[in-house]
């Protein structure tokens, strides 16, 4: 046994240490080159309308309605100010997942969401980031419930999902790239707190302190959904998780 532990150890090495100096060159400013999930999807943004012109997007009176929605209210008792904020670029995943443990009543803290899970972060940060399906396998770890990956969703299929975000029953947490919606940045992962029918406005629990919670028209969403996860190789998409 003794062995074998050995073994596995020096197989982990090289990855340990490539995973070491890519954090040394984000605390010396080389985000752009090992973080490139975080910098971008590779497309130009420059072009798009940031949704942060519409009047919708923060408007007080919509997200107070939005917040006394079934899902959000379990989420955010108190608003914006009770939601967890990532801690670093890299946990926006993982906070996502911080998050909904908290609106099922299960506590956990960034500190303590990969326990268990057999993802490593180094000195705080995960270096790449997660994927849908490796924020999955920690979700079902983490919850202990079915976590379903959605992608390829045409609008109609992503709008029933959608919809369902204000069943009790589950939660969701949303992958987009950030250009699509407000022409620029990258990858992102983000709660779900709910759905305005009457306004076809979706609730996105914002898990970046500079955003903070936001609506968005559906299609937007579902645009910034489409976008390839140049790590992956795969559209971003939605993660489901079921609350038994």
């Amino acid at each position: 046994m003794e062995n074998t532990d050995r073994a596995e150890r020096v197989r982990r090495w090289p990855r340990r240490l490539a995973m070491a100096l890519a954090l040394l060159g984000v605390l010396l400013g080389g985000s752009a080159l090992v973080l490139p999930r975080l910098a971008g999807d590779g497309a130009d943004w420059s072009q798009v309308a940031s949704i942060e012109r519409d009047s919708t997007w923060q408007d007080p009176a919509l997200l107070d309605r939005a917040f006394h929605l079934p899902v959000a209210a379990r989420y955010a008792p108190e608003g914006a100010a009770s939601i967890d904020y990532q801690r670093n670029p890299t946990f926006c995943g993982l906070t996502s997942v911080v998050n909904v443990m908290h609106s099922l009543g299960e506590p956990t803290n960034q500190a303590h969401v990969l326990d268990g899970t057999g993802v490593d972060s180094y000195l705080g940060f995960v270096p790449s980031g997660l994927t849908l399906e490796e924020l999955a396998g920690v979700a079902r770890v983490r919850t202990g419930r079915p976590v379903t990956v959605l992608r390829d969703l045409d609008l109609a299929a992503f709008r029933a999902e959608v919809a369902r975000s204000n069943d009790p029953s589950l939660r969701y947490i949303v992958n987009f790239t950030r250009g699509p919606l407000f022409g620029r940045g990258g990858g992102h992962h983000s709660p779900l707190g709910g759905y305005l029918a009457d306004r076809d406005l979706v609730l996105v629990l914002d898990v970046n302190r500079k955003f903070r919670p936001w609506l968005v028209p559906t299609a937007r969403l579902w645009e910034a959904t489409r976008q390839v996860d140049r790590q992956s190789g795969k559209p971003r998409g939605l993660l489901r998780i079921e609350r038994r």
